[in-house]
């Protein structure tokens, strides 16, 4: 099963009722005037197409009609060449009709969906990347990339096939049952009478079919699954010489998947021999009685013929109804799940053009903090006691042990989360009470696990300032101490850094992170052990660019290494949500038995306290 049937089989059904038809109707918002207009005449084309289609049983009933010609005493005479070449010319208008109209519908249908699906895609983008750090934590990034995949998807094959399929075979079937009354009403009423329980007995046989096929659908993908976490995972299986455990867990639900598809071979072979002796003897059995009318010349051979193909028409579109159905149900869903990501507030909906600029010449003060995160509220980081000052232009440096609160400091400074209580504040300003764009634009900063996009080098750099030129990138290189490595590649700047920067070493990557961060010219600098996952050599190269960076700016080092705060102005010290100990290196040196001191005399890292 592929990737695509897996999402489009997962898309649950929506509600059927007034109100998701009347949401529904919101992507028409999402159609220009004209294009409203051009969906009204597609439609109109495709009422012209499926009521010509109804015509193709008349006339062939007409032409064999024109050929199968009986005198009054019941004896075959010649063709009626004038009747057959006045169809003939009628079936040729009939094609050319079908032809146009149908072209012109799909190329009305495809134009208007895609420009509406554009504008989908623009704002469900432009709204899950203005969420918060809380939405994005909260929502499995899978289930995001679905809404963009699977369920924009469904709504683009709904509007540009589903939609008119449907509509379609609702004229049809109306068109096909007036016609079907006009050949014969007696004919008519026993189709009626039988053929409409068979197609109903069909659709809920079928429906127990497709439930047991996705049931051999499900093992057929959980074995897919142990295969490619075997696979995957070789070298584990090899080291711990589980083959046999990995052998027996593939075997025993292959055979599992081997029942269900047997079983389910058994009611497709019922299904189809339902269908054999029901429907088509039920269509037999039409035939048979329509014989008799045509031998006591009640109808012709024309009529009969034209009879059974429309009586074919109109099952065919009731079958054809029960999928399009369902696509329409899964569509509703589709749109409900796309248009509530749309409708989720951003975090710059509040923000507005008369907040004040921050001005990061002032302290920056962090006050009584009191922070749980959403997705953990009752083990709260902070308690409502850090107070820390953070003065502009000196490197202040965060150490203690993991799960201190340091990191934390940082997401809140960026305003990616906000506090329960308590305030963070710069000069008299809360940062709440600034535009949170001006405000993040005067900031940078360089994480310990660096995510570069899948661009080129001078891409990356140049994220960090969109209109940055090409002498600016290179100048912002080499002050990370990236410029020489760059120049070692065959393609300089345009070499491809592969998913994530896969394709770069662990010191590359920081040092283009760093180049990223220089170029951006922030007045706050934030540096999350920025050095922790390097090598010696690696991390000698990325302090010389950090010490390059913190020149004239404020910063804020969450240090893992000492090494790290060798150059900050003060050192605070964090530890269970509290600040412990500030003050500079020597300050700190000077306290009788304190953590730090303790820390520096037995030379252990930060990261390595017992918490």
């Amino acid at each position: 099963m592929s990737r695509r049937e897996q999402m489009e089989r997962d898309i649950p059904k929506g509600k059927l009722n007034m109100d998701s038809f009347r949401r529904s109707t919101r992507l028409f918002r999402y159609m220009s005037p004209a294009n409203r207009w051009l969906f009204a005449l597609g439609t109109l084309f495709l009422a012209i197409s499926a009521g010509s289609s109804v015509l193709f049983p008349k006339f062939l009933g007409d032409m064999l009609d024109g050929i199968f010609v009986y005198d009054k005493n019941g004896i075959q005479t010649a063709p009626n060449l004038e009747t057959l070449y006045t169809v003939a010319r009628w079936f040729v208008l009939l094609f050319a009709v079908q032809a146009v109209f149908s072209f012109g519908r799909m190329v009305i249908y495809v134009k208007v969906t895609e420009g509406m699906t554009f504008g989908l895609r623009k704002d469900l983008f432009n709204s899950v990347i203005g969420q918060d750090m809380a939405f994005h934590h909260s929502h499995n990034r899978g289930d995001l990339l679905s809404r963009f995949s699977a369920d924009i998807a469904q709504i683009q094959d709904t509007f540009t096939t589903n939609l008119a399929m449907f509509i379609r075979q609702i004229l049809i079937m109306v068109a096909g049952l007036i016609m079907i009354f006009k050949t014969s009403t007696d004919l008519a009423l026993l189709m009626l009478g039988s053929f409409p329980i068979i197609v109903i007995v069909a659709l809920f046989f079928g429906r127990f079919i497709r439930k047991i096929s996705r049931q051999v659908q499900d093992f057929t993908a959980s074995n897919n699954v142990i295969a490619e976490e075997a696979l995957s995972g070789i070298v584990n299986v090899k080291a711990f010489s589980n083959e046999s455990f990995e052998s027996n867990r593939y075997t025993a639900n292959s055979a599992q998947l081997m029942k269900e598809s047997i079983w389910r071979g058994y009611w497709r072979g019922a299904f189809s021999s339902f269908i054999i002796l029901c429907l088509f003897g039920s269509i037999v059995w039409l035939i048979y009685r329509g014989l008799g009318m045509v031998h006591a010349g009640e109808m012709g051979v024309g009529e009969l013929v034209n009879f059974m193909l429309l009586t074919g028409f109109v099952g065919g579109s009731i079958g054809g109804m029960a999928e399009q159905f369902v696509q329409i149900q899964k569509t509703l869903g589709s749109v409900e799940r796309v248009l509530d990501l749309i409708d989720s507030p951003t975090e710059f909906t509040a923000d507005n053009s008369n907040k004040p600029a921050p001005d990061f010449g002032q302290v920056l003060r962090l006050e009584n903090l009191q922070f749980a995160y959403p997705s953990r509220p009752d083990n709260p980081v902070f308690h409502g006691e850090l107070n820390l000052d953070i003065r502009p232009g000196e490197t202040l440096a965060l150490v203690g042990p993991s799960g201190g609160g340091k990191s934390t400091i940082s997401q809140l400074l960026y305003r990616f989360y906000s506090p329960q209580k308590g305030s963070i504040r710069l000069g008299e300003t809360s940062i709440q009470d600034l535009d949170l764009n001006a405000y993040r634009s005067h900031m940078a900063l360089v994480p310990q696990d660096v995510v570069l996009f899948g661009g080129s080098i001078r891409d990356n750099i140049r994220y960090g300032k969109p209109e940055a030129s090409d002498e600016e990138i290179e100048e912002a290189a080499k002050k990370a101490y990236a410029h020489d490595f760059i120049g070692s590649f065959a393609e300089c700047y345009e070499t491809r850094v592969g998913d994530r920067g896969v394709l770069l070493s662990g010191g590359q990557k920081q040092r283009v992170a760093l180049a990223r961060a220089i170029i951006r010219n922030p007045d706050f600098l934030i540096l999350d052990e920025a050095t922790s996952a390097l090598d010696a050599e690696s991390e000698e190269w990325v302090q010389k660019a950090l010490i390059e960076l913190m020149k004239g700016r404020t910063a804020l080092v969450i240090a893992h290494r000492l090494s790290t705060i060798r150059h900050a102005d003060r050192i605070a010290v964090i530890r269970h949500g509290k600040l412990l100990e500030l003050g500079t290196h020597a300050e700190l040196m000077s306290i009788p038995d304190g953590l730090y001191k303790n820390m520096v005399e037995k030379q252990i890292e930060p990261a390595d306290w017992i918490a």
